[in-house]
């Protein structure tokens, strides 16, 4: 665990809490989102990194295919959801399969048509490592934004909303 230093708990307010700037709500709301969103994901670079030896790019293909009950999803509709060309996740996809941690395979009645999908390998790696990515994520949010704000943000993913409920 980190010092006190590195983790102050007297962080200042947010300044797009206040309002009165220039920007519509929506706007700063976004902003904070755009912020929070950069503040976890370089810190979670170097955990994904250690844990995970993937890029951060290559970690956000393994937890989408994660979130697939059965089998995988087409490369296409993994470039759709992510935002990526499908030539640079062609390549993502290559270091992961080369890694052992997903498959490809041909989808059935359709030449060109591809279908990614994790190994148990990519399974067990992600469910070891995902206490402390997790922990990565609480921490670099608690850092930015105050306990209302990480709550209003958890409530904006109905399944992490149930999760967090106490009993």
């Amino acid at each position: 665990m980190a010092d006190a230093e590195e983790h102050p708990t007297d962080l200042p307010e947010c300044p797009s809490l206040g309002g009165g700037g220039l920007l519509p709500p929506e706007l700063r709301a976004w902003m904070l989102l755009l912020a929070a969103t950069g503040a976890v994901e370089q810190r979670l670079r170097a955990v994904v990194k250690e844990k995970l030896d993937v890029s951060h790019d290559e970690f956000l293909v393994l937890c989408l295919l994660a979130e697939q009950p059965e089998g995988g999803l087409r490369m296409t509709r993994v470039a759709e959801l992510l935002g990526r060309p499908k030539t640079r996740l062609t390549y993502q996809i290559a270091c992961l399969q080369h890694a052992g941690l997903v498959t490809r395979r041909s989808v059935c009645g359709d030449r060109r048509g591809v279908e990614v999908a994790l190994t148990d390998k990519a399974r067990d790696l992600l469910k070891e490592a995902s206490a402390p990515l997790a922990e990565t994520v609480t921490e670099s949010l608690a850092r930015f934004m105050g306990p209302d704000q990480c709550a209003a943000m958890r409530g904006l993913v109905p399944d992490l909303a149930e999760e967090s409920r106490p009993e």
